[in-house]
């Protein structure tokens, strides 16, 4: 029997993002981020006349801050510790949507921390990811973590079967999020988060499937 397999996203998962991103934004390009939820829409402003900016301008400084400044990113709290607990149990691999450009750079960023595992860099809804990755590793069972409803939304269309942990690690926009419709547990302590994917390796059976007649 194949082994189980975890897949996990990074930001406000495995790494801290909003707050190193924000706090780049203010000291190098004069703006801020109000983190009031997981969007970016409308968040960023001009700090000398708060003015928003446009849509056009915010994926280039994302662009940036992840070329280049990946490094002010740091662990969530016992996120790396659960990961090599739920990695003697099961296959991991970091699912994020950093794009394919950035891919090779978030490999290299969680090694430093002495994390490694496959990196997928992707784009949009991780619902048709997550099934290629259940078609190629046929994994026994497999559980899902990432801070976005919508994300579960997708896995729960693409991939019914594979459990789907929403975990917002980043306490700054953690209580800002409502728990996700799809996913089968709101969980984001990682000590806790831990021994839920451990309890769901060890039953080994297929998730539930939701109703999916609402969206996130």
């Amino acid at each position: 029997m194949n082994r189980p397999l975890v897949i996990t996203d990074c930001d406000e998962v495995l790494m801290h993002m909003v707050v190193p991103f924000a706090e780049w934004v203010d000291a190098e390009h004069g703006v801020l981020f109000r983190i009031e939820d997981a969007s970016f829409a409308g968040a960023l402003k001009r700090k000398e006349c708060g003015t928003p900016l446009e849509a056009s301008e915010v994926w280039p400084l994302l662009d940036a801050f992840f070329r280049k400044e990946m490094g002010r990113q740091y662990p969530i709290a016992g996120a790396l510790t659960a990961m090599a607990a739920i990695g003697a149990q099961a296959d991991i691999v970091v699912l994020t949507n950093v794009g394919p450009e950035h891919q090779a750079a978030r490999v290299e960023q969680l090694a430093l921390h002495d994390f490694h595992a496959p990196v997928i860099g992707s784009r949009g809804g991780k619902g048709e990811p997550v099934r290629r990755l259940i078609e190629e590793y046929k994994p026994s069972v497999a559980v899902f973590i990432d801070d976005l409803p919508g994300h579960h939304t997708s896995v729960a269309q693409e991939a019914p079967d594979v459990w789907r942990l929403h975990l917002v690690g980043e306490p700054a926009i953690a209580d800002k999020i409502a728990p996700a419709r799809h996913a089968h547990a709101r969980i984001d302590d990682w000590t806790e988060a831990r021994d839920w994917i451990l309890a769901r390796l060890a039953e080994n059976i297929p998730a539930p499937s939701p109703a999916l007649a609402e969206k996130d």
